[in-house]
């Protein structure tokens, strides 16, 4: 029988979703909980890899197992047993044919900046000591929509079969006069993507690239072209859909 579960986690403390061979991971510690409360030993797979220090209001990951469980009584024995960074919203059973990574449709990422010191929010927002041109990286981040091959935002060496994701929104949005949210939805992200995109719109947001330069970035997929990636703190996995 297949399970879905609907977790939520801060980052901040370990080196990524996957399990590490030298460091901690989201997936041990759900994977080392779970054999525990169901007294076998038991696999998950995530929706998504979300890098060291990225944060995820809504990850989704399915296991399988022999016997039905109560999900209820399983969330919150999970959530008695996890560390406290880490948060089971949902356990349901699923029909077999559900993949937690290749039968979702849609992902959403959020990445926080802020362009004041504010000691409340620097954990989880990436401070910006510039001011940004926002009306011009949203003509920029539109142009997104236009391509379907990412290759610039690709970290380098990266082990990916294709570049080619299904981009299907990209905008910068005002939550105060001091702070900002990017928001992009695609069918799937390349290693590293995120944070390359953000660190190439500020460049086009600080008048240090023009849109079509933007553009040969884009359509040259040579990620030394693209601007920095930016810091891993600042990046939610937002929502997945099925």
């Amino acid at each position: 029988m297949r399970y879905f579960i609907t977790l939520s986690y801060d980052g901040g403390r370990y080196h990524g979703w996957q399990v590490q061979p030298n460091g901690s991971s989201v997936q041990a510690e759900m994977e080392k909980a779970l054999t525990v409360l169901l007294r076998k030993p038991v696999s998950i797979v995530g929706a998504g890899r979300t890098d060291a220090g990225v944060h995820a209001r809504k990850m989704v990951a399915h296991f399988d197992f022999d016997s039905e469980i109560d999900c209820g009584n399983l969330v919150y024995k999970l959530n008695r047993f996890l560390p406290y960074d880490i948060s089971v919203c949902s356990v349901e059973h699923v029909p077999d044919d559900m993949h937690a990574r290749f039968s979702a449709t849609l992902r959403t990422y959020h990445y926080y900046i802020h362009l004041r010191k504010d000691p409340f929010v620097r954990a989880y927002s990436c401070a910006i000591h510039y001011d940004l041109d926002f009306e011009l990286m949203n003509r920029a981040a539109a142009m997104l929509t236009e391509y379907s091959d990412f290759g610039a935002f690709c970290k380098s060496n990266s082990d990916v079969k294709t570049t080619l994701c299904d981009v299907r929104s990209a905008a910068w949005h005002q939550v105060s006069p001091c702070s900002w949210y990017f928001e992009i939805s695609a069918n799937r992200f390349l290693r590293n993507m995120v944070r390359a995109v953000v660190g190439t719109l500020i460049e086009v947001g600080r008048h240090r690239m023009t849109l079509p330069e933007f553009r040969k970035v884009v359509e040259g997929k040579a990620r030394t072209e693209a601007g920095e990636s930016m810091p891993g703190h600042a990046l939610f996995l937002e929502d997945i859909k099925y």
